[in-house]
């Protein structure tokens, strides 16, 4: 097996430990029941309570630590390169919107922060979305342009801090950095001051749309709320119909420590070698952590040891930096059309509401999603860009080419998968700490082999809607390629949208033993 850098550990969730809430154990009722504990469902929660409404937070296990707390958490209202594409998509009214609505975040946080006194390693930094290869120069000028016609004060730079030269970059000032769990942490904390419930390991796992609305968790518990919001990072109901429209896309991390003198004062990304963005976070005297994140890939697929040996190899070289510290990975949902989906959670939905999407910008996308959710729900005055980002959109002569090459993708694994031969014939062939589909007894089964070579055998089909997962030895984990659900060797829900385990199978006689 590959050697993998540094310890596989966010250094969010490492730095900061957990604040437990209890798990609901009855009945309960309340105003507006939020599904979700991270950044969206927290935001919306305390905005919320801020508002006058009692209200539940039901997260399915710690909150602030799913996606949440393995994000690279720049707070940013530059997007990458989007704005050239959003303004072809969308219009330049509508990249107005989204610059106004995202940067209305960041302003946001940092009121929060000094209004509850939060302690949470917020930096003002320009961000920049850079180019090193000159046939992208033009690109980046393009996004210079747009991003400024949206209302950003974007400018063409050479000169961007990081310690190898680049070919062109879009800078804007007055973004921002912060620790996502400090900043969580202390608003979860702040509602249940104000009378909010939290409610860890509490997974929900169905909704009843009535008026009012009831929810059934995995105990049996039950909550009714006149309002239901959705924010499960990928919606754990179908009934949207959005799984046709959100790609999963997962990104790997690594950190390493810097002397501060050396650690490049921006946060930077690039579409360029499959993305590489960079920031770095206060890491104790004379020093910060360098934050790199990169090697896009879709869950269940790609050699991930190998993505992330590449992603430390090109970390050391760039910065110069003896050793990798962590490692984690981060996982997002892409719409067809580069815009989160938050709002009503479908046509015919009255009190139910929705926020997933963000496109690896989960930050600022989540603390918005709050606000705006916040304003629909209570009746408040409607934000200008609600419009933008409502679920219910449907641009068919634009969104069709996204739409039919995520289907069509789908189907290749939903089908594919299904007619390929595995790629071991039996247990014994599966390295100890390693994991395989194999056919065994007519039967695809999920095996993984922990390092004494004892086998544990798990249906291969995912619990969400049957596609066949794959190993990711990276992370020791089974990952469905279609949705983006994830599950632990023991077939437990690590990710959703599947709220039910893997279930667990027997070995043949024969297979057993792994062979030994």
């Amino acid at each position: 097996m590959t050697t993998l850098p540094g310890t596989y550990e966010s250094y969010w969730m490492e730095s900061v430990p957990p604040a437990p809430y209890a798990a609901l154990d009855g009945d309960t009722e309340v105003d507006v029941a939020v599904v979700g504990g991270g950044v969206a469902g927290l935001c919306t929660a305390w905005e919320l309570t801020r508002a006058g409404r009692s209200v539940a937070v039901l997260e399915a296990d710690r909150i602030a630590a799913g996606a949440t707390g393995y994000t690279t958490a720049k707070l940013s209202a530059l997007h990458g390169l989007l704005y050239a594409t959003l303004r072809g998509s969308h219009g330049a009214e509508g990249a107005r919107l989204y610059a106004r609505s995202q940067q209305d975040a960041v302003e946001h946080v940092a009121r929060v922060s000094a209004e509850l006194g939060i302690d949470c390693d917020l930096e003002r930094v320009p961000a920049y979305g850079y180019a090193e290869s000159d046939d992208q120069v033009e690109k980046v000028r393009a996004e210079v342009d747009a991003a400024g016609e949206a209302g950003l004060a974007a400018a063409f730079t050479t000169d961007t801090g990081l310690p190898f030269p680049v070919a062109g970059a879009v800078r804007v000032a007055d973004q921002a950095q912060f620790h996502p769990r400090k900043y969580l942490l202390a608003l979860a904390a702040d509602l249940a001051g104000r009378g909010g419930r939290v409610y860890e390991r509490t997974r929900v796992t169905g909704l009843d749309e009535g008026e009012p609305c009831r929810l059934t968790t995995e105990n049996g518990a039950t909550v009714t709320a006149r309002d239901v919001v959705v924010a499960t990072h990928y919606p754990v109901f179908d009934r949207a119909l959005l799984f046709s429209r959100l790609e999963p896309r997962r990104e790997l991390v690594v950190a390493a420590p810097i002397a501060a003198d050396r650690a490049p004062l921006g946060v930077y990304i690039t579409p360029e070698q499959n993305t590489r963005s960079v920031r770095t976070a206060p890491y104790g005297p004379g020093r910060r952590l360098l934050i790199v994140t990169g090697e896009s890939f879709k869950p269940g697929t790609g050699d991930v040891e190998d993505l992330y040996v590449r992603l430390a190899a090109w970390t050391r070289e760039r910065f110069g930096v003896p050793e990798i510290t962590h490692r984690w990975a981060a996982q997002d949902n892409h719409t067809t059309d580069h815009v989160p989906y938050v709002g009503p959670f479908h046509p015919g939905a009255r009190h139910t509401w929705v926020a997933t999407g963000y496109g690896a910008w989960g930050m600022s996308g989540g603390v918005m999603s709050g606000r705006l959710l916040a304003a629909l729900i209570t009746g408040g005055e409607r934000p200008p860009w609600a419009d933008l980002y409502d679920p219910r959109r449907l641009k068919p002569l634009r969104e069709a080419p996204a739409l039919l090459a995520l289907q069509a993708s789908v189907a290749r694994h939903f089908v594919g998968d299904r007619l390929t031969t595995t790629h071991v014939d039996s247990v014994a062939d599966i390295p100890p700490g390693t994991g395989a589909v194999v056919r065994l007894g007519g039967r695809r089964r999920a095996v993984y082999r922990d390092e004494d070579g004892t086998a544990h055998a798990l249906s291969a089909r995912c619990t969400h809607l049957g596609c066949l997962v794959g190993f990711n030895a990276g992370e020791r984990a089974w990952e469905c390629p279609c949705h983006g659900s994830r599950f632990a060797v023991d077939g437990s829900v690590l990710e959703g949208p599947a709220t039910r385990p893997l279930e667990r199978l027997d070995l043949p006689p024969s297979d057993g033993d792994g062979g030994q």
